[in-house]
C-alpha cells in the first residue's frame, strides 16, 4: 500500500465543492510524519495565502521543537532526564507538560507520555518499522520502572524527573496543540472560517459558506469513509486507529498504540475516533481517543466518562461500531454494511 494511500486512510476526507468560483483557499503539507490540510473560506486569496503560510511555519516549528527522537528542546529535555539532571525548558513546554500530566491522571495513566521509552523499544521512534517484536525482559522492565507524567517536577523553568526511564513522546498530543495554535493564529489574522486538517485530527472555525463544514470518518479496513460528520465552530474531530503505524507479526497486527500497563499495543480496537468542543479541542482531540482505545471494548465507554467525552465512537476488530448517544446524532453512515451498537 503506497504511502499517499496510508496518509489518507487517517486524514478527514473533505467533502468541498469542486466548484472554481468557490471563494476557498487550499494548501498541503507533510509535518508531525503526516498529511497536514488547511482550507480557509471567503478571504481574498492574498489574505488566505498569508494566514496558512503562517500557519504551516508554525506547524514546522513545532515539529522541531518538540520532535521525540531527533534534536530538538523535547530531546535534550528526555536525555537530561536519562542522566538524572535537570534541564531548563521553554515556557510553552513546561505548559505543555503541565497540561498533559493533567490529562494523564485524568485518564487514569492510560494517555501517559512517559512511555516513550517503550514506543522506541516496539520500534514506533522511526519513519518506518520493522516487523520485529521487542525483548520481552526488557519490555517487562520498562513497565515496572512504571514512568509517568506525575514523575517530573517543574520548578520555575527547570524540569528534573525522578524516575531516570521516563522519555516524553507527545505523539498523542502534539498534533491537537498544533491545530489549537493554528486557530489562534488564524484569528489574530482576521480568518474566521477555516478547516484545519493534522492527520484526521481536524479543527473547525466557522463554517464552510452557508453550511458547516462536513468531514469524513475514514473506514479502518477500506478505502474512504464509513461516515461523515458536520462539525460546528470551535469543534474538532480526532481518530486513533491501528490502521497507519503498524506492523504485522505471523499474521497479527501491532499498532503503535501501546498500554502503559502491559507495556504491550493495545489489541482488539481498529479505531477510536472522539468529537470535542470548547477551549483546546484540539488538544483534546488527540488525547481523548486514547484512553478510550486502551480500555478496548468493555472499558471504552467509562474512559469517555472519565475524559468528560459525550461523542465517541469504537470500532471493535469484528468491524462493528459501538457509538454514544451524542455520537449517533451527530454521525451520517456512509456504509450500510457497518453493525451499530448505541451504548448510553
Amino acid at each position: 500500500m503506497n504511502l499517499a494511500r496510508r496518509l489518507f486512510l487517517l486524514a478527514a476526507v473533505l467533502l468541498l465543492s469542486a466548484c472554481g468560483k468557490e471563494p476557498l483557499y487550499q494548501e498541503q503539507g507533510y509535518v508531525f510524519g503526516t498529511l497536514v490540510e488547511v482550507s480557509v473560506y471567503g478571504e481574498p486569496e492574498p489574505k488566505a495565502k498569508q494566514a496558512v503560510k503562517a500557519v504551516m511555519e508554525e506547524f514546522q516549528r513545532l515539529h522541531n521543537e518538540l520532535h521525540a527522537w531527533k534534536p530538538s528542546e523535547l530531546s535534550d529535555m528526555n536525555a537530561a532526564f536519562a542522566h538524572g539532571k535537570s534541564k531548563q525548558v521553554s515556557p510553552e513546554l513546561a505548559a505543555i507538560l503541565r497540561d498533559a500530566t493533567q490529562l494523564s491522571v485524568q485518564s487514569d495513566g492510560l494517555f501517559d507520555p512517559a512511555i516513550g521509552e517503550l514506543i522506541k523499544l516496539w520500534g514506533f521512534q522511526a519513519d518506518t518499522f520493522k516487523a520485529a517484536l521487542p525483548d520481552k525482559k526488557k519490555v517487562r522492565a520498562l513497565v515496572a520502572a512504571n514512568p509517568q507524567m506525575t514523575d517530573i517536577t517543574l520548578k520555575g523553568d527547570m524540569a528534573s524527573s525522578r524516575n531516570r526511564t521516563v522519555r516524553i513522546d507527545l505523539g498523542g498530543y502534539a498534533k491537537g496543540y498544533a491545530l489549537d495554535r493554528a486557530a489562534t493564529l488564524l484569528k489574530k489574522m482576521g480568518v474566521r472560517d477555516a478547516l484545519i486538517n493534522i492527520g484526521g485530527n481536524v479543527l473547525a472555525l466557522g463554517s464552510h459558506g452557508s453550511r458547516p463544514w462536513r468531514v469524513g470518518i475514514q473506514h479502518p479496513r477500506k478505502p474512504g469513509p464509513f461516515a461523515t460528520v458536520e462539525l460546528r465552530d470551535g469543534e474538532a474531530i480526532g481518530t486513533s486507529g491501528d490502521y497507519q503505524r503498524y506492523f504485522m507479526v505471523s499474521g497479527k497486527r501491532y499498532c503503535h498504540l501501546i498500554d502503559p500497563r502491559s507495556g504491550r499495543p493495545a489489541q482488539g480496537v481498529e479505531a477510536v475516533t472522539v468529537l470535542v468542543h470548547g477551549v483546546h479541542a484540539g488538544v483534546l482531540s488527540d488525547v481523548d481517543s486514547k484512553p478510550l482505545f486502551i480500555s478496548g471494548v468493555q472499558g471504552w465507554r467509562a474512559a469517555a466518562t472519565r475524559m468528560d467525552v459525550a461523542a465517541a465512537l469504537l470500532i471493535d476488530d469484528s468491524g462493528k461500531a459501538h457509538l454514544t448517544a451524542a455520537m449517533q446524532k451527530r454521525l451520517k453512515f456512509t456504509d450500510k454494511s457497518m453493525s451499530e451498537e448505541v451504548e448510553p
